[in-house]
């Protein structure tokens, strides 16, 4: 069965539910190619357990710690997909990455700290670092367009004897690029050498494409990673957005005792739902195969829409990810702020797509635009006709 086709994205319940710039957010008759969250319905096998668990109808509280379950299966879903070694009792369920990226800062930096923050970069390494009091030090994390990688070369001049922290985005969100290992060893050393911690967030590698290869930092081993701090989440990969579920977690355990007192878990005000538990626990265990399907659909998506962009509008593009369900497409060539370009789409073309600049990725993401490709093919051409017609009506009004 076809789980990612027309037939099984149900517009109706998105136009209620899908917030975040998304369905129920725009205009009727706009299509959102925006956040980074999936069109089409979660795995048979989450619906099912979620139904199961509630047939009984009681909702008690958790462990403290999280569902021995979630804990368990994570530490064999991380061994088994990424080559992880995570100890169930180091592995914290928490109400989103997002909040694990929250607690790590709290835990670990103090105001006046420096963090290193790639630019461009998710924006939640920016506001994690600044809700801890601590400053933010931009990296700018060039990228040579013609081989695909990042510029590391001078990262180690933004250290300073403040810098506590440095964020590790991987697979990279907005550029979908994954690290190679000698790039991870690089980002290692340098922090060895200079006592830094990593935040590490891979809430992206569950989705990597056939012609990559996801390299995690825990390859390094876990003795050299004992100063990683890892964040996961279920929204990206297995649609679970709005249920607030994910985890952080570490190979190191006095690291470990940190992030639970900073968790506040232990007060129950924090930590995450147990039915949200449950519905990432199915994930992990019984969503494997479903998983690999919707990668096969992405990849297919993916290739489909760079060709597109690259071969029929003038003017922009777009880069082949390695990993995310992100397109990252350069439109400087049409000389317009990204956020304006974003804005002439929707009034001209009913499309909303995810602007560079500062709000989302850093100011090096000015010139560039985000499109999300996790939706059916249908949905993905009309899409890009419309980009290609806005684009199209742009230059000609342009002269």
């Amino acid at each position: 069965m076809n789980y990612f086709d027309n037939k099984n994205i149900n517009l109706d319940a998105l136009k209620k539910k899908a917030f975040n710039f998304r369905w129920a957010e725009v205009p009727e008759g706009m299509i959102p190619l925006t956040a980074a969250d999936p069109d089409y319905p979660c795995a048979p096998a989450i619906k099912k357990a979620m139904s199961d668990y509630i047939e009984d109808g009681y909702f008690s509280y958790t462990p403290k710690l999280g569902l021995e379950e979630f804990r368990n299966a994570f530490s064999d879903y991380v061994k088994v997909r990424k080559k992880e070694e995570i100890e169930a009792k180091n592995v914290l369920p928490v109400d989103s990455a997002a909040r694990a990226m929250y607690i790590i800062t709290k835990a670990f930096l103090k105001p006046g700290d420096e963090m290193i923050v790639f630019d461009p970069c998710d924006f939640l390494f920016r506001e994690s670092c600044l809700a801890a009091g601590a400053v933010p030090v931009y990296y700018p994390a060039a990228l040579d367009d013609e081989n695909r990688k990042m510029d590391l070369s001078k990262l180690e001049e933004y250290v300073t004897d403040k810098t506590k922290m440095l964020g590790l985005c991987n697979p990279h969100n907005p550029y979908g690029l994954v690290y190679t290992k000698e790039e991870l060893d690089y980002i290692m050393c340098l922090c060895e050498k200079h006592d830094i911690l990593i935040m590490n967030d891979e809430i992206w590698s569950d989705i990597i494409y056939p012609d990559a290869v996801f390299n995690s930092i825990y390859c390094l081993g876990n003795e050299r990673c004992r100063r990683v701090l890892s964040v996961f989440g279920f929204s990206k990969s297995f649609g679970l957005a709005g249920l607030r579920i994910g985890c952080v977690y570490t190979s190191d355990s006095s690291m470990f005792e940190r992030i639970i007192e900073a968790s506040d878990v232990m007060s129950t005000a924090g930590g995450a739902a147990s039915i949200s538990q449950v519905a990432a626990t199915a994930a992990m265990n019984d969503g494997r195969t479903w998983l690999d399907d919707c990668i096969k659909h992405l990849t297919g998506n993916r290739d489909y829409a760079v060709n597109y962009i690259n071969e029929n509008i003038s003017g922009l593009c777009a880069y082949k990810p390695e990993g995310t369900y992100l397109l990252y497409v350069n439109i400087k060539k049409l000389n317009i702020v990204a956020v304006d370009f974003v804005e002439y789409l929707k009034k001209n073309v009913n499309l909303a797509i995810i602007p560079g600049g500062h709000q989302f990725f850093g100011e090096q993401s000015e010139g560039y635009v985000r499109i999300c490709i996790a939706t059916s093919r249908e949905i993905l051409e009309e899409g890009l006709k419309r980009l290609k017609e806005g684009v199209a009506c742009f230059i000609e009004e342009r002269g």
